[in-house]
């Protein structure tokens, strides 16, 4: 269905190029449900931008789409697959809507556009899409704006809009972050409510996150991103039971049920990428001399894929 092959996302600065998002491999099949974990600045969300085509950057290597190539694609023939084949939940319940539209045409806008559907069959469909939603009311709240509804509500109406043209494959980014406690737990429901529906009607999800509570809950993937590189790749029963990575395990650790053992220092800029072996050396406690000169393998252990030269020591 979606795969990245050797992805790399560079940017020109006053001070010379950037790649936020570098060698970056990753297979997702129908159904499957994908989650990146990674600190700010590790380079996830801008994944997540290249693959719809709006990273703004120089993007190389392969992101194939059923497989056709989407890296170089023109904007016009990227719009018809952007909304209707790949949906996106952007971060944050507002920054997704106009608000001065309301609500039931935002929704049904995926469908004029992609469907040719009319105003008044397209409304039809936006008013049932938010009872599936659980929406009390749904002809009620399809002429309400954006400010009208509640957190949990606009988060709820952000996903119909994704969803409604029948995507293969929805876009998450942080769909947790900045919530209050109550809100937070809103939206794990909501989202695994969500996955037992895509694995019934073999809907993907690749989303981006901070959240591993969340990441726990939704996820039947996970990949770890570090400094614009995925650092292990597991299925997420494997992570949460036995993290390869040295930095996996630090963020296991980092859990309030394992003492809140948080990594200390900070990632390394993006202007020190190249210079460095591993990106996690400075910060790993298992680092040894050669984790600072060489840039570690990609190795295989059974259907998990880690990047580190002593995975074996990372057990």
């Amino acid at each position: 269905m979606l795969e990245l092959q050797s992805v790399c996302v560079e940017f020109s600065t006053e001070g010379g190029p950037i790649r936020p998002v570098d060698q970056v491999f990753l297979t997702i099949n129908q159904g499957e449900r994908h989650v990146i974990i990674g600190e700010t600045g590790s380079g996830k969300s801008v994944l997540l931008m290249s693959i719809l085509g709006l990273s703004g950057g120089n993007v190389t290597g392969h992101i194939l789409w059923n497989g056709k190539e989407l890296v170089g694609l023109s904007p016009k023939v990227y719009n018809q697959i952007r909304g209707k084949e790949i949906a996106y939940i952007p971060q944050g319940n507002s920054s997704g809507f106009n608000p001065l539209m309301r609500i039931g045409t935002q929704i049904a806008e995926s469908l004029r556009i992609h469907l040719k559907l009319g105003r008044a069959e397209a409304h039809t469909y936006a008013v049932d899409a938010l009872r599936k939603l659980d929406f009390q009311e749904p002809e009620y709240w399809v002429s309400r704006y954006p400010h009208q509804l509640s957190g949990g509500m606009k988060q709820r109406a952000l996903v119909a809009m994704g969803t409604i043209a029948g995507g293969q494959l929805l876009l998450a980014d942080e769909p947790t972050k900045g919530l209050d406690e109550e809100r937070r737990g809103d939206v794990i429901n909501l989202f695994d409510e969500l996955s037992r529906t895509f694995t019934k009607e073999k809907i993907s999800l690749l989303c981006v996150t901070h959240d591993l509570y969340f990441a726990k809950k939704i996820a039947t993937h996970i990949h770890v991103m570090y400094a614009g590189q995925i650092l292990e790749s597991s299925s997420c029963e494997e992570f949460f039971w036995s993290p390869l990575h040295p930095y996996s395990q630090m963020m296991i650790n980092s859990l309030p049920e394992h003492g809140f053992q948080y990594p200390k220092g900070f990632a390394p800029s993006h202007e020190e990428y190249d210079g460095l072996g591993c990106r996690f050396a400075g910060r790993c406690p298992k680092a040894q001399a050669g984790c600072f000169r060489a840039k570690p393998p990609v190795l295989a252990a059974g259907e998990r894929q880690v990047r580190c030269h002593h995975v074996s020591q990372s057990r």
